[in-house]
């Protein structure tokens, strides 16, 4: 802009006095004219166009980053939506928690500070049979934790095709690596003997880790030992066997018509001394990362100073609580991750014609995925709704909505994926789809 034209530009001060920014908390409407005024500068903004832009600028600052969205994106756990969408007791028990303060680590018997895993390890030990129990903020912050306490300045066994990299570009190996402990590679990427391991094995080495590949899949010339022949190598080793079964399912996902998730059960039954998991995943509930295993072993990492660093708040010990209670009383299916993955393909479908009635799109039949690193490769049935349009630009107004709406593009057309929609979720979309398609 010419130096003429700077001096038309407004002072921040009136310009967060205009009537466009009345409705805006002034230290908003301030920063918001302080922007409009930089952008007016840089880019030569007309300055009648300022209060206009200004007023936009307040409306975003003023918007929060984390707030409800609908999930149409054909995964059920999608991690830039949070993953699991928790039960209602677990939303009720954290606002308990939240806005009160809480019993979370004291003894009402004698008023003495107390354990705030107490509560968390009685419900995951009768839930699992473990002998003990520890929870942490997420699942790689356990095994890191988990690492760090068993094998730290030692040798950790690691099947080359189970080195995987999880969400945010973080590696398996790094995360050995931050722990103080040494990574032996063993096998190929997809072959893996007992054998590889026993020949890997000296006297520096103190852990055997099994990590559940939750995010690819090989097939084909395949095969690796399965927890209970790990668990044999690492007896006649002495070794401690952990492992990381990453999606935390506590049921069988057989009874959902998927293929086999290994369950937190099936691990220590098969005798891992330690397994590592995450809360928001096929458990349904916060993020949180669940060890379980031998009392001794759990003593040893709770001692450890990092388990301070990473413990988890009362706002996700009250959530988790309340979750693992629903599995307890057999109310599984009061949570929504479990809903979704059993819910019947004509319930699906019921919601994609009703919205594609009142929208004007068209209903058919989709797939959807469990995601979140969760059963890797398996598709879900299900039904979509596809919106006539430009796809890119009709997926970018959905998500501008009030209430974002996440959809997918798939074959040029944008599509609204029925399995993780609420009954009371079609009206607010169509509420809103009125004002973007008009």
């Amino acid at each position: 802009m010419e130096g003429k034209n700077l001096r038309t530009l407004p002072s921040v001060a009136k310009l967060a006095a205009a009537p466009e920014l009345a409705e805006f908390p002034h230290p908003i409407a301030v920063d918001a004219a302080r922007e409009a005024i930089d952008e007016a500068r840089r880019n030569g903004l007309d300055p009648r166009e300022i209060p206009a832009r200004a007023a936009e600028l307040a409306a975003q600052i003023s918007t929060p980053a984390y707030r409800p969205a609908i999930n149409c994106s054909g995964t059920i756990l999608n991690t830039g939506l949070g993953r699991a969408r928790l039960p209602r007791a677990a939303v009720e028990a954290m606002a308990a928690a939240g806005s009160s303060h809480s019993t979370l680590e004291i003894e009402l018997a004698t008023g003495r500070r107390g354990d705030r895993q107490l509560g968390l390890r009685s419900l995951l030990t009768r839930l699992t049979g473990s002998e003990s129990a520890l929870v942490v903020n997420n699942n790689a912050g356990a095994v890191l934790l988990v690492l760090s306490s068993l094998a730290s300045g030692r040798k950790v066994l690691l099947s080359r095709g189970q080195s995987v990299e999880i969400g945010g570009a973080f590696r398996m190996p790094d995360v050995i690596r931050a722990s103080g402990a040494t990574l032996i590679d063993v096998g190929t990427t997809n072959k893996t003997k007992v054998s590889d391991y026993e020949t890997a094995h000296d006297a520096d080495t103190a852990v055997l880790l099994r990590c559940h590949p939750s995010n690819f899949k090989i097939s084909g010339f395949v095969d690796e030992p399965t927890v209970k022949d790990l668990a044999e190598c690492a007896k006649r080793l002495k070794l401690i066997l952990v492992d990381d079964v990453g999606s935390g399912s506590l049921v069988e996902t057989e009874r959902f018509g998927l293929p086999h998730e290994p369950t937190i059960q099936d691990s220590l039954k098969a005798g891992a001394h330690v397994v590592t998991a995450s809360g928001d995943k096929l458990l349904g509930g916060p993020q949180a990362g669940i060890i379980l295993g031998k009392a001794k072993l759990i003593s040893r990492i709770a001692k450890n100073p990092l388990a301070r660093a990473l413990r988890i708040d009362k706002v996700t010990a009250a959530a988790l609580e309340a979750t693992l209670r629903l599995y307890r009383e057999r109310r599984e299916s009061e949570i929504p991750t479990i809903r979704y993955l059993s819910r019947s393909i004509d319930e699906v479908r019921a919601l994609a014609d009703r919205l594609a009635k009142l929208i004007g799109g068209e209903s058919s039949r989709g797939k959807c995925e469990p995601g979140g690193g969760s059963l890797p490769g398996v598709e879900l049935p299900s039904w979509r709704v596809t919106i006539p349009g430009h796809a890119n630009d009709l997926s970018a107004k959905f998500r501008s909505m009030p209430t974002p709406v996440i959809g997918y593009v798939e074959g040029g057309a944008f599509r609204l994926d029925m399995r993780c929609v609420e009954e009371d979720e079609i009206d607010l979309i169509a509420r809103q789809a009125s004002e973007v398609l008009r």
